[in-house]
């Protein structure tokens, strides 16, 4: 129960996140709505934060989140972690966020190809 608690606590930080800087530093509104319509609709919201946890901090990829993650695709998984990147807080490690990011994709390719 506990761990469950702590991932909805997880889920509200991020989404409280995303609606801190996605309207303030958004460029064109549109195209984050087109991300998120596009792209978050096919990941879990647990796979989501799994995501997240693995690229701006130090989880581990869940091995079941990896069919969600290649179902999401190429092109939205780089564009959704790069927009998050971008912003003013975390671009200075954005380097880093984007290796991992890479890293996690090729990851869940290899575990996809042989499943």
């Amino acid at each position: 129960m506990a761990k469950f608690t702590s991932q909805v606590a997880m889920l509200f930080i991020v989404v409280a996140l995303v609606c801190a800087f996605v309207p303030v530093f958004s460029v064109d509104e549109s195209k984050a709505k087109s991300l998120w319509d596009t792209c978050l609709v096919k990941i879990s919201p647990h796979c989501a934060l799994n995501i997240v946890a693995v690229v701006f901090g130090n989880a581990t990829i869940n091995d079941s989140c990896c069919p969600d993650l290649v179902q999401e695709g190429k092109v939205c998984h780089n564009t959704l972690i790069k927009y998050i990147a971008d912003r003013p807080a975390l671009i200075a490690r954005e380097t880093l966020y984007l290796k991992k990011r890479d890293n996690m994709w090729n990851h869940c390719v290899s575990i996809s190809k042989t499943a």
